[in-house]
């Protein structure tokens, strides 16, 4: 076989990985959010604010807290409802850009 007859299928063969990779989330889906920052009063309102911009479903009474060693830090784990890619990139975009939060994972 000569390396033109292999040619054809490999040109197909790049498309398949970005694919895979658009497809690992399915829509719509519950997807936890863990945010951390600095423990101060109003953080886990503005965290569960942003979430309802987002996810207008958006249930507060499933929020988790989970409190640093030490005391100084929160992390909150919300649980939203993603409908796209897109809507979970911008919130992602929205969590990290707000002055109260530190870390999104």
């Amino acid at each position: 076989m000569t390396p033109s007859a292999t040619l054809p299928s490999m040109t197909s063969q790049p498309d398949t990985p970005a694919s895979r990779a658009d497809s690992l989330i399915e829509y719509p889906s519950a997807f936890p959010i863990k945010v951390m920052g600095t423990r101060v009063d109003g953080f886990v309102h503005a965290v569960t604010q942003l979430a309802r911009e987002f996810d207008p479903s958006f249930d507060a009474s499933t929020v988790e807290l989970r409190e640093s060693k030490g005391g100084n830090y929160l992390g909150v784990t919300i649980t939203v409802t993603a409908t796209s890619r897109e809507q979970l990139d911008n919130l992602y975009r929205a969590l990290t850009s707000h002055p109260m939060v530190k870390v999104v994972l």
